[in-house]
């Protein structure tokens, strides 16, 4: 288990001392895949250099199974660096040395027997899908075949926790998947937590369960990503997980009905549209004014903006049909009626 205890860090600068984290409180329990997601400036890769202690936290404590990192002595922290490792946006290889050698390296700065550390490194290319690489320099391969070897080079000391700053950030959305996809099976076959640094939503939707939202250095919500999803209740999560309605722009309205916000708790997904539903069985042809919904494993997440015509027995009829679908919260917005819109 990871804790992470009134954790503060300032910088100075020439302008003055800046905030790069400001009291962060999280846990992070053995075998999460946890996210921390921010804008750009949120202090995420600070938080995650903390969490190694790569960087010195002003003030709080980083605690791995109840020992403070910031009271072990470098000899200490050498030995919790093997089982805290990492991997960067950079990839961050030797490129002078063959992916066999870049995986052997932190082997051999433990002294491991060489036979020993050849005969790991080679099991971990066949792990990550490279095991006709092993002979070839980082130059000569694709930037998602230079993170399986960085992956590879970060699991050979058997870590406990791995950290992921920002790890697909520079490569296409396929090779993204099938890097995300190799993340989540070592970590079901190993156990390994995975704390996984991004701005990207869709990678902590894609293999996450937990995840925390970092702005101004601070948390301002967190939770499981389900939770998150389906009903984000600080501005900087709602423009992280529906960017579309961050600009501020409202709904267009005809002014003549009852808006009403679906939000989808993960409601299983089925082949009847749910507003197709409602316009065949109740008669109710509802405008669908904006939406953002996300399908994780088969169920749905998200929410859906929708304008009722007519007055409160039609509200009457559609709430009460949404309110039987399983999974499915529906709020009322607004209220309006013809003569309201008139005279607006």
């Amino acid at each position: 288990m990871i804790e992470l205890r009134n954790l503060s860090k300032r910088f100075v600068t020439a302008d003055g001392p800046v905030d790069a984290l400001n009291n962060v409180n999280l846990t992070v329990n053995d075998g999460d895949i946890y996210g921390i997601i921010g804008m750009s400036g949120a202090g995420k890769s600070t938080l995650v250099r903390c969490i190694n202690m790569l960087e010195r936290p002003t003030e709080g404590s980083v605690l791995l199974d109840g020992r403070d990192l910031g009271a072990l002595n470098k000899k200490q922290m050498q030995g919790v660096r093997r089982e805290v490792t990492m991997i960067f946006q950079s990839f961050n290889l030797l490129m002078q040395s063959t992916c066999l050698q870049n995986v052997m390296f932190p082997l051999k700065l433990i002294h491991t027997p060489r036979a020993e550390a050849e005969a790991r490194a080679r099991e971990l290319l066949q792990t990550v899908g490279l095991p006709d690489k092993a002979n070839v320099y980082p130059a000569q391969l694709s930037g998602g075949q230079q993170q399986r070897v960085a992956i590879a080079r970060a699991l050979a000391t058997k870590p406990r926790v791995l950290l992921c700053d920002e790890a697909t950030s520079a490569l296409d959305p396929k090779t993204t998947q099938s890097i995300l996809e190799l993340i989540r099976q070592i970590n079901r076959d190993t156990g390994i937590t995975v704390i996984v640094i991004t701005h990207q939503m869709s990678v902590v939707q894609e293999i996450c369960n937990r995840v925390a939202i970092l702005e101004n250095g601070a948390v301002v919500e967190e939770g499981d990503v389900s939770q998150v999803f389906s009903r984000p209740r600080a501005a900087a999560t709602r423009a992280l997980v529906f960017p579309e309605m961050a600009s501020g722009e409202g709904p267009v309205s005809t002014g003549y009905g009852q808006l009403l916000r679906l939000i989808f708790e993960g409601s299983i997904t089925i082949d009847k549209p749910l507003i197709a539903s409602m316009a065949m069985d109740c008669g109710i042809a509802a405008n669908i004014l904006g939406a953002s919904t996300r399908t994780v494993g088969k169920r749905e997440y998200g929410y859906m903006l929708i304008e009722i015509p007519g007055g409160p027995d039609e509200l009457a009829r559609a709430l009460k049909y949404i309110q039987n679908v399983p999974d499915v919260v529906v709020q009322v917005e607004a209220q309006y009626n013809g003569r309201e819109a008139d005279e607006a």
